[in-house]
């Protein structure tokens, strides 16, 4: 017997609609939430104003000059009931090349010492696995990866950093990611990508988006520096 989807909404105030399908990070989950953003935006409704998928939920912001809240949950409680059961997680795999530890990653050593294993285990461990991209999100761009393998889930720096630099791949508890623009932030810096992954005047401007898979590729710097040059015609 296949259980019944997790559908709960809740209005948040008279402007915005949280769809929720589910109570923890798992790719089926993420999926559905992605399959009826997608839904969301098929439907062309007036008044709706941004769709932003996240881990587990859909969140919808409307003008309320031109849907009433109360309808337009209705609405979208039918289109997350009317989605299949089972959806497929998979998504584009994109390979991302990093230059780990030294400058590029300044937490490294630190992240070895937490996990008990040399840096180049750290190193490893961390690009040979396959990450779902779930969201993006607190930055343009900026992707939420999961799930790192349990030895590298250390927590975040208790102070942030004053200024990320553009490119760095860092890791904060279960979830790893890749800061696109220079930034404060308070991931533990491991390497630096010398791909560019928010550009504004390209006509997909986000490289990665949800439901992508993301391998990490350690390179050298010598092929860090090549990549850079060209770092907007590279596609893979």
């Amino acid at each position: 017997m296949v259980n019944e989807p997790i559908v709960h909404v809740q209005s948040l105030g008279d402007s915005a609609v949280t769809v929720e399908l589910g109570e923890t990070i798992d790719p089926a989950i993420n999926a559905r939430v992605i399959a009826l953003a997608q839904a969301i935006a098929r439907q062309r409704w007036d008044g709706v104003l941004d769709v932003v998928p996240t881990y587990r939920s859909v969140t919808v912001h409307v003008d309320p000059l031109v849907l009433d809240i109360e309808v337009f949950s209705e609405q979208l409680r039918g289109l997350a009931l009317s989605l299949p059961h089972q959806i497929a997680a998979n998504g584009r795999l994109r390979r991302i090349p990093v230059l780990y530890g030294g400058e590029w990653g300044p937490d490294l050593d630190a992240l070895a010492d937490y996990a008990q294993v040399s840096p180049h285990e750290v190193i490893r461990l961390h690009s040979a696995q396959i990450y779902r991209v779930y969201m993006l999100g607190f930055i343009p761009g900026f992707p939420y990866l999961g799930i790192v393998p349990l030895p590298l889930a250390m927590p975040r720096l208790a102070t942030p950093r004053v200024l990320v630099p553009a490119g760095s791949v860092g890791i904060a508890g279960a979830q790893t990611g890749i800061y696109p623009t220079a930034t404060p932030g308070g991931w533990r810096l491991i390497g630096r990508t010398p791909l560019s992954l928010y550009r504004p005047r390209h006509a997909e401007p986000f490289r990665l988006r949800a439901g992508d898979a993301v391998r990490f590729e350690p390179i050298e710097l010598e092929e860090f520096e090549r990549l850079r040059e060209g770092s907007n015609d590279y596609d893979a």
